[in-house]
């Protein structure tokens, strides 16, 4: 994990899973001072021993920050995060200084809901940060973001964000961010199922899958899916980067979006129904690469 320097801020990270954890620690590597909190006490705890403080509920991480990220899986858990009996909004004057970075991957209409609400009660600003990345990018200070908001917010915003990301763009107003997450994660998903597919295809043909990332740099077919979760798969190695469940509450939302507008996106409906097969078949909680799965009748071996 690289180091970077940093003014020190104070920032709190509400919701501490695979994401929010990783955000956390390498704010913490960076020299920030950060509070977090989990409904989990362990996974608070937890970071406890990288020098986070753990804080409960989420007001009190609020209160002790200028910066407040919540890391959550659904718009339901970030409405209640802020506005709920103990939450963000509760621990905010309404003349507060400070600033919510949604990291969330959550729907641009509650996004903007969300944030007039909350500027409304609290005086508080909202960007919308969904990320590109996960997880390994995270700790290594890497990941793309794509932000909404206004233009001094999302500026205001860089005192967090130059710690985390290697590419962050602000798009647009409140609910753009989110808007280009749901593009971010359409492509994505039609990356994951087509090397799921092209490490299959190698594999019946004798060919070792893993070394499809060095044949095919620099021509048409790379890209960084291919070369992340191309070995990846191709060895099964299953371990937690990204959860199915939580791309396909991304798709249904690309879906929701894209009938409303009587948009047809084929692909779209295609990559949607896969990843509801797996979750189906009591798969959601598990990485991405277990898209090969599908295969399973046919495996090598």
């Amino acid at each position: 994990m690289t180091k970077t320097t940093a003014p020190t801020t104070r920032v709190a990270v509400i919701g501490v899973g695979i994401m929010g954890s990783a955000i956390a620690r390498r704010l913490l590597e960076c020299g920030h001072r950060v509070s977090v909190f989990d409904l989990d006490a362990a996974k608070a705890a937890a970071l406890a021993e990288h020098g986070g403080i753990a804080a409960a509920p989420p007001r009190g991480a609020a209160r002790a920050s200028v910066f407040v990220i919540p890391s959550a899986s659904s718009a339901a858990v970030v409405e209640r995060a802020i506005f709920g009996e103990h939450g963000i909004a509760a621990a905010v004057p309404a003349d507060a200084q400070r600033l919510l970075i949604d990291m969330s991957s959550i729907d641009p209409p509650s996004t903007r809901r969300l944030a007039q609400s909350l500027r409304e009660r609290t005086g508080m600003g909202f960007v919308d940060a969904p990320l590109s990345g996960g997880a390994p990018k995270a700790l290594l200070g890497q990941l793309t973001v794509m932000a909404g908001g206004s233009a001094e917010d999302v500026q205001r915003a860089r005192a967090v964000m130059d710690s985390l990301c290697a590419n962050y763009t602000h798009m647009g107003e409140s609910g753009a961010g989110q808007t280009t997450k749901l593009v971010n994660q359409l492509l994505c998903a039609i990356g994951f199922q087509a090397v799921a597919e092209a490490v299959r295809l190698a594999e019946a043909g004798g060919v070792d899958a893993s070394k499809l990332p060095a044949a095919l740099s620099g021509g048409r077919a790379d890209s960084q899916i291919l070369r992340e979760f191309g070995p990846k798969m191709a060895a099964r190695d299953y371990s937690p980067t990204g959860r199915i469940d939580n791309m396909l509450k991304d798709l249904e939302a690309v879906q929701a979006f894209s009938q409303g507008q009587r948009l047809p996106l084929p692909l779209a409906g295609t990559v949607s129904e896969l990843h509801r097969a797996f979750v189906a078949a009591g798969l959601g909680a598990h990485d991405t690469a277990e898209m090969m799965r599908q295969f399973s009748g046919y495996e090598r071996g």
